[in-house]
């Protein structure tokens, strides 16, 4: 039985080392996703699972900024030196937490799009994610690329996806974002029928290639300098992420950035819901 789990851990890690394009260069694969496997492809040792010890600043911080309030992908407007930080393809323990643990530490909440297989494995931290504040998403169920299916299948992987992250987080979904950002009109207006908005990406991290966690944080500040505003991707199963995301943060407060929350508000008219 554990050697299932484990095999089927490592075909999905596969499967989630990126979501931009379907060809990775070295992937990750050190990635478990099998609960009885750690992080690290260590076997879970008593000390392991207790419960993440991070340092905690003692100054205060001033990255939080406004709420924003949206019910279509057209609500997603984003002022100069402000960003939304949002996560892929988790939650998987060891990471996912520490992740928790840096947004706690800014005063600062991210926009998680769960991969469904991943929150069934890991309910009790997709449900941490969500009693942290912070805004949900589904990211299908099993990572699929859309585009490579009938209109029926991907539809039937989005809303697999939906329902398992709905059970595992005890709210509502209401955002989505595409694996591999492979899209369609018709895939698109159907997510925002189901009243779940689009999320796109401004700023790649691509924290799904195998460098250094400092290489990481360079690139996405130089990509955030160019457009002085956006959508941040990066990815809550790789711990070179977890690893950079403090320096990240403290860039950005440093340099007069914003962290927007996200919050979903129900669409008023059916016009507004089917808008992409």
């Amino acid at each position: 039985m554990h050697r299932l789990a484990v095999f089927s851990g490592l075909i999905l890690s596969v499967a989630l080392a990126g979501c931009q394009s379907t060809k990775r260069p070295a992937p990750d694969s050190t990635i478990k996703t099998s609960s009885i496997v750690a992080p690290e492809g260590r076997q879970i040792s008593e000390s392991d699972s207790r419960p993440l010890q991070m340092s905690h600043e003692t100054r205060p911080h001033h990255l939080a900024g406004r709420t924003l309030t949206v019910a279509s992908i057209h609500d997603l407007h984003l002022e100069d030196k402000e960003v939304i930080l949002s996560f892929d393809d988790g939650p998987i323990p060891g990471r996912t937490d520490r992740v928790l643990a840096t947004l706690d530490q800014f005063g600062v909440k991210g926009a998680f799009m769960m991969v469904g297989e991943m929150a069934e494995l890991h309910p009790e931290l997709a449900r941490k994610v969500a009693m942290d504040g912070n805004a949900i998403g589904s990211h299908t169920y099993r990572h699929e690329n859309l585009a490579t299916l009938t209109f029926d299948v991907a539809m039937k992987e989005i809303t697999r996806g939906e329902a398992a992250v709905t059970k595992a987080t005890g709210v509502d979904v209401n955002f989505f974002r595409f694996p591999y950002l492979a899209d369609s009109q018709k895939l698109r207006a159907a997510v925002a029928m189901r009243e779940m908005v689009v999320m796109d990406v401004d700023v790649d991290s691509r924290d799904y290639f195998t460098t250094s966690p400092a290489a990481v944080t360079k690139r996405t500040m130089d990509l955030l300098h160019e457009r002085g505003r956006g959508i941040i991707l990066m990815h809550d199963i790789h711990n070179r992420t977890a690893t950079m995301l403090p320096t990240l943060l403290s860039r950005l407060e440093a340099e007069g950035y914003k962290v927007v929350t996200l919050q979903f508000k129900k669409p008023t008219a059916p016009a507004e819901m089917a808008s992409l």
